[in-house]
């Protein structure tokens, strides 16, 4: 029986005593959707640096299709298979939307391929797919400066997807949008799944129920509960917790 995609066994960050990650074990399948929820400070994003190596786990184990990887640089666990979108777009402003994409889908970035053309026509055919993936076909030529905030959201989830990245770790994707661009942005992720596992970080609730996958919520660091939406809502230390009401 072959190991899961994604396990994290008993992790612990501790900074300086204190427990940022406390004791979490979690599974993440191939293709699969999984959406964390918890409140400020609950460990949501301290988890996705340990999966991604920028910050190490004190102790426990993360393991990426049987293999330990909490030991691996950053850039090499990328080369693993795992990406990860920053709350915070990181795009490229001086260039345009479809070279943003297409230096995201170049697999080879030695400086003698760039003598060669083949790989430079792939990246670019690639980058083609995707700028209508996330529907930036009408802004294709446009400096990613001059892009919305949302636009600029959009293009790094598909500069996420340009990697082929088996797991795909996005950080508050909706961050600073209305709820129309929320509800566009829900159908990009959606269209994620299946071909990648996406690993969703997020607070508004109205968005989590649009993509309507396995939820986790953390809290202080620690695996909370996890089920589906309507298994979360009717929990009542969520409500208490996350949600705000009293028992």
């Amino acid at each position: 029986m072959s190991a899961p995609m994604l396990q994290l066994q008993n992790v612990v960050v501790d900074f300086d005593g204190f427990k940022a990650i406390n004791d979490l074990s979690l599974t993440i399948e191939s293709g699969s959707m999984t959406v964390v929820i918890g409140p400020n400070g609950a460990g949501k994003s301290t988890m996705c640096d340990s999966i991604i190596g920028r910050v190490r786990a004190t102790s426990g184990k993360v393991m990426f299709h049987g293999k330990e990887i909490q030991t691996e640089a950053e850039h090499a666990i990328v080369g693993l298979g795992i990406c990860r979108k920053f709350q915070t777009p990181g795009v490229l402003v001086a260039l345009s939307v479809i070279d943003n994409l297409t230096i995201a889908a170049t697999k080879d970035r030695r400086w003698w391929t760039k003598f060669g053309r083949k790989g430079e026509a792939e990246a670019r055919a690639r980058a083609e797919e995707i700028i209508e993936m996330v529907g930036l076909g009408p802004r294709r030529d446009a400096l990613a400066g001059n892009l919305s905030h949302g636009e600029k959201q959009w293009l790094e989830i598909g500069m996420v997807v340009a990697t082929d990245a088996e797991l795909l770790l996005l950080d508050e994707p909706t961050a600073g949008m209305g709820a129309a661009e929320s509800t566009q942005t829900a159908e990009i992720v959606k269209s994620l799944v299946g071909k990648h596992a996406v690993l969703v970080i997020d607070h508004d609730i109205d968005f989590v129920a649009q993509l309507g996958g396995h939820v986790v919520v953390l809290h202080q660091g620690q695996l909370l509960r996890e089920g589906t939406l309507a298994q979360i809502r009717a929990d009542e230390e969520v409500a208490a917790i996350y949600l705000g009401r009293a028992k």
